[in-house]
């Protein structure tokens, strides 16, 4: 996952592939479910920026190589959010005026601020004069793994939106992989290869959430 550098095309082929297959399924779910046209129309829609984000990221933005095992991981991950959110808001989802500004607003915030670190990383990594080097810029000043932090809000924004308590097991899920897995794993690969810059970037900037942890 980390420092891969090779091309995976089949790889990227393999998500893009589970992606319309679930878009498709939860498109027909949503057009005959007979929810509030509010909840589904909004969510039909943050569904559709989800797959235009994460492709054009994945193919345009930041292309890089992703193996077999991240290729199937994320397909999975993607069926929670494709096909989990419609179904908890087809069954057993309504609408609540708090949860949906809520959840709109979190999933806005979420998707910016995934997008931006990540993309204003990009001419820093981009520039041979700094191969070797830690960026620490952009958002990532407030949080060493800031796009993650913004992974967590959209998907809460998501949850929140169906108005189904038990959605929030969803970003919940996500929470703990990125605390228990990703970034324990992200940080052991970044203190072997930035050493020192790494230890004191850790010391000075919060893991996840700005301010908080």
């Amino acid at each position: 996952m980390y420092g891969l550098k090779h091309s995976a095309n089949g790889a990227k082929v393999t998500i893009l592939v589970a992606q319309c297959v679930y878009l498709m399924v939860s498109g027909y779910w949503l057009a005959t479910g007979g929810q509030s046209a509010v909840l589904t129309w909004t969510l039909a829609g943050c569904l559709a920026i989800i797959f235009v984000r994460l492709n054009a990221m994945m193919f345009i933005w930041l292309p890089r190589g992703i193996g077999w095992p991240e290729a199937l991981g994320n397909s999975l991950a993607f069926a929670l959010y494709y096909l989990g959110f419609p179904l908890l808001l087809l069954h057993g989802g309504h609408f609540s005026l708090w949860a949906y500004v809520l959840g709109l607003f979190c999933f806005v915030a979420g998707s910016v601020i995934n997008t931006t670190a990540e993309l204003l990383r990009k001419p820093f990594k981009a520039d041979p004069q700094n191969a070797g080097k830690l960026y620490r810029g952009g958002l990532f000043k407030y949080a060493i793994h800031i796009n993650y932090f913004g992974d967590v809000l959209w998907v809460l924004g998501c949850a929140l939106l169906t108005g189904n308590l038990y959605a929030l097991l969803i970003p919940l899920m996500l929470l703990a992989l990125f605390v228990f897995s990703y970034i324990p794993t992200a940080d052991k690969y970044l203190a072997s290869k930035y050493g020192a810059d790494f230890a004191a970037y850790q010391r000075e900037t919060k893991e996840l959430i700005p301010f908080v942890w």
